[in-house]
């Protein structure tokens, strides 16, 4: 199955959301080294650097990027169509219409 991997590569400038592609078995998670692997076929030298929060460093010293952070995976185990969490927490950010005169 595909899982599409959403990163953050961060810069000097700022960060830049990217992604990724992985070849996984029905119902598997990405591992540590399928990872690496990954970052390593987009000219990403990386380690983990921390497990819990998904955090990878770059091996070389003078990398143009400080860290890779995964932001989530997209295995297409979810039906398309709206999505109510995202919804919910983009309504709260909005500020609110103005009431009627």
């Amino acid at each position: 199955m595909e899982c599409i991997v959403h990163f953050e590569v961060l810069h000097s400038k700022g960060p830049k959301a990217l992604r990724g592609l992985l070849f996984l078995d029905e119902g598997a998670a990405p591992t540590e080294s399928q990872l690496i692997d990954m970052f390593k076929d987009m000219k990403f030298n990386v380690r983990l650097d921390d497990r819990e929060k998904l955090i990878f460093k770059p091996v070389d010293a003078g990398a143009d990027y400080s860290e890779i952070r995964i932001t989530g995976y997209d295995a297409g185990d979810k039906k398309s169509g709206e999505d109510h969490d995202l919804k919910s927490i983009v309504s709260n950010l909005l500020p609110p219409k103005p009431s009627g005169l």
